[in-house]
Formats: C-alpha cells, sequence, structure tokens
C-alpha cells in the first residue's frame, strides 16, 4: 500500500520537524542546482568548473546526496547562477499553534 504525504516527506519518515525542514529546504536547493546544470547541458566537470568546486561535489548534488551538502553551500552555489532569489513561510494559524500544547 502507497502512503501519500501532504507534508513533508522527511517528516513522515520519522525525522523530527526541525530536521525535516532542513532536509527539504536541502533537497529543494539541490534540485534547483540540479535543473541548472541540466537545463544548460552541463556535464559534472563543467558543472564543477562553473561553481568552482569539485566534481564529486556536483555528484553528491546529481545523487540528491542531501546529508553530504548544507543549505548554505547550495545557496551560495545558485547565488553563482545570477538567477533571483524568492523567499516565502506560512505562519501557522492560531489553531495550528495551540494543537501543539
Amino acid at each position: 500500500m502507497t502512503k501519500v504525504t501532504k507534508g513533508n516527506v522527511f517528516e513522515d519518515l520519522g525525522f523530527d520537524p526541525s530536521e525535516s525542514a532542513d532536509l527539504a529546504l536541502r533537497a529543494y536547493l539541490m534540485s534547483e542546482v540540479r535543473k541548472f546544470i541540466e537545463k544548460n547541458d552541463l556535464t559534472q566537470a563543467k558543472a564543477a568548473q562553473f561553481f568552482g568546486i569539485t566534481q564529486p561535489k556536483i555528484s553528491y548534488i546529481m545523487n540528491g546526496m542531501v546529508e553530504k551538502i548544507s543549505s548554505d553551500y547550495l545557496v551560495g552555489l545558485l547565488a553563482k547562477t545570477g538567477g533571483e532569489f524568492r523567499y516565502s513561510f506560512k505562519q501557522p494559524t492560531k489553531r495550528q499553534v495551540a494543537d501543539r500544547f
């Protein structure tokens, strides 16, 4: 039987809320770097040269190894692309906060 997540898959896997939020952010940032590499038809070697990093780091990104690279590092890579960052955070409702007590 397949379970469909309606939130953070890392939380569904049993990570605490803080760690699951960090892992989800890293996975998202990693996917954006991967999209950039693929959109520009870069090999791992060319991508490493573009970003000024080693090829194994590109391999971690291409293979979704979120535990290997920090969100700060990924933000730095995305900044090098010249793309535009957009930020959002949805505040919880009062009920959601009250349910935690």
